[in-house]
């Protein structure tokens, strides 16, 4: 459907829980304690989605937190995928543990992955993720290789943190048949509000001009994306912060405890919980309206802390 503002909305972000096994620096506080309680179920993920696509969703990523907690995951994505509206289907994740469970998911109807890999040296990926285990993210992505699907490498640029690694993951993409996006700190932890730390993507373009600007893969995409010589991969970078793409978002949001979101650097949400069990005959109406009121833009400039960490909204 379109909002106020013409733009089409047919992009669903559906955060599956706020449940994370990894605690990384930019997403959430290391004290943090993440509920299960409030997740939404099979059938009422399903009651969403029935809506959803009688709004016009055609493309879907699955979210969090992350979604390989969720035991029913496979049976979330076979429910999704059987929609012949959706044309596109894909999973955001830390790919801890994904090794393991990508030939299925993948049966089920999974057809592209977003993998977060913050660092290329063990130790740091470790301290960036407080605990994560780096062996098993190329595992994952290897796996999702000879599952011939679709890869998406996200990197969260920090200062003095991880950006002595951007030449390594340029050449990730020169090497891989992957797109490694280089993605701006925003403010969802408190290093996310400090300016100093975050790395633009004007910075690595200008150390990097070999690289040259390519068509998107699809039409609003928030990635500017870009390619060398020989480069089996792509170069990407989202900049929310710097440089807007509000006019052409295309995406809504539904939280991991049933809130709908429109706006990732806006705050106010609807609770679809109490129409999802009370007043199912109301959900239509409500979420349609919360759609064509989608906020013109985000407030990322405006010293704008989010109320709720990254994993309690959904990536």
């Amino acid at each position: 459907m379109r909002d106020w503002m013409g733009r089409n909305l047919h992009y669903l972000r559906l955060s599956l829980t706020e449940r994370c096994n990894l605690k990384c620096i930019y997403c959430r506080e290391e004290t943090d304690f993440c509920k299960a309680k409030q997740e939404l179920n099979l059938r009422e993920l399903t009651q969403l989605m029935n809506v959803m696509v009688r709004l016009g969703v055609t493309k879907v990523r699955l979210t969090g937190g992350e979604p390989l907690v969720r035991k029913d995951l496979e049976q979330i994505i076979h429910m999704v995928s059987g929609y012949t509206q959706i044309q596109d289907l894909s999973m955001t994740t830390n790919a801890q543990g994904l090794c393991d469970r990508i030939q299925q998911l993948h049966q089920a109807g999974l057809q592209r992955v977003n993998i977060s890999m913050d660092s290329l040296d063990q130790e740091r990926y470790r301290r960036m993720t407080r605990g994560g285990d780096l062996q098993q993210v190329l595992n994952g992505i290897d796996a999702a290789l000879r599952e011939d699907m679709q890869v998406k490498i996200n990197v969260v640029l920090v200062r003095s943190e991880n950006d002595n690694e951007i030449d390594d993951f340029i050449a990730l993409a020169k090497e891989y048949p992957v797109d490694v996006r280089f993605i701006e700190l925003m403010p969802f932890s408190a290093l996310g509000t400090q300016n100093d730390q975050r790395v633009l993507g004007s910075d690595v373009l200008k150390l990097h001009p070999e690289l040259t600007a390519v068509a998107p893969r699809y039409a609003s995409q928030p990635s500017e994306d870009y390619t060398g010589t020989d480069f089996k991969g792509r170069i990407g970078f989202i900049n929310p912060v710097s440089h807007k793409f509000c006019k052409n978002c295309n995406r809504v949001r539904i939280t991991g405890d049933g809130r709908l979101r429109m706006c990732l650097g806006r705050d106010e949400e609807t609770d679809l919980r109490p129409y999802l069990r009370q007043y199912p005959e109301q959900l239509y109406d409500v979420v349609r309206s919360a759609m064509y009121h989608k906020p013109e833009k985000h407030a990322f400039e405006q010293a704008y802390r989010a109320a709720r960490a990254m994993n309690q909204i959904g990536g």
